[in-house]
């Protein structure tokens, strides 16, 4: 299965806030749920999932690899306690949440203990997430074309990330986009609320559906019915060449996500 081009993030979302959403997203018809081991809310997402009743076939669920569980010997225990939490006995596709600080944990370990996650059957698929053109240079020239199926990046019409975004496609690695909203700011751009008022659309819709257009998925999150209705709506928004253009031009460079000590070299502007 290929990555679904839209579904429902769970960054920030806890306790009984993190189970509502994901409760009503699966009501709403989203099937994708995106978690991570560092957000603490497995535990949460999983019994959201349990109680919805939705058919494990239908469901997409992602997670994260934290750094502290990078070591060749630490990815399978870290993924087995995952699945535990999710109440399920696989997911469809893990993640290295960030690459080993500083290079710490070589690359090649963490992705042997993927690989090994796979054949056992505790994931379907495996991937990278903030991860650089070097650093995704790296992880190819190790595993081969065709192995991972996405690079998670922060991506806005505000963070446009062209330099990853080229290499990516070049050999054929595909991304999902994070923070496709960059926080709420994208929300206010004039260029943003005028192309969303031409279609009668919100700007969330529009700036989800510039980046599906772009060929990636976007997992936005929200804890709200009327966000979670209206985001699945940027699914059948199409937006002509002059306003894909019109976004292009809004790349400021303005990264919300650079966790320090954690954050890699990113690539220049």
């Amino acid at each position: 299965m290929g990555i679904p081009a839209f579904g429902l993030g769970t960054f920030r979302l806890q306790g009984q806030t993190v189970i509502d959403s994901v409760r009503t997203a699966l009501e709403l018809g989203y099937r994708a749920i995106d978690s991570a081991q560092i957000y603490g809310n497995e535990t949460e997402v999983g019994q959201a999932i349990a109680e919805a009743g939705v058919p494990r076939g239908e469901l997409f669920l992602t997670t994260k690899v934290w750094i502290d569980s990078l070591a060749r010997d630490a990815v399978v225990p870290g993924l087995e306690a995952s699945l535990r939490r999710l109440r399920t006995d696989h997911v469809d596709l893990a993640l290295i949440h960030w690459p080993s600080p500083g290079g710490q944990v070589p690359l090649s370990a963490t992705l042997d203990g993927l690989l090994e996650a796979r054949e056992r059957g505790l994931v379907r698929q495996i991937g990278l997430s903030n991860f650089t053109v070097a650093l995704m240079r790296e992880a190819l020239d190790r595993i081969g074309p065709g192995v991972l199926a996405t690079n998670q990046v922060e991506l806005s019409p505000y963070l446009q990330n062209r330099r990853v975004a080229a290499f990516a496609r070049e050999h054929g690695l595909h991304l999902t986009s994070y923070m496709t909203l960059a926080y709420g700011k994208v929300l206010g751009d004039p260029v943003l609320q005028g192309i969303a008022q031409r279609h009668g659309a919100t700007v969330a819709q529009v700036a989800l559906a510039w980046a599906m257009q772009l060929g990636h998925a976007v997992i936005p999150s929200s804890t709200k019915r009327e966000h979670l209705t209206s985001n699945l709506k940027a699914r059948a928004l199409h937006l002509d060449e002059a306003e894909m253009a019109a976004i292009a031009r809004l790349d400021r460079h303005e990264r919300q996500a650079d966790p320090e000590g954690i954050a890699p070299a990113w690539d220049p502007a």
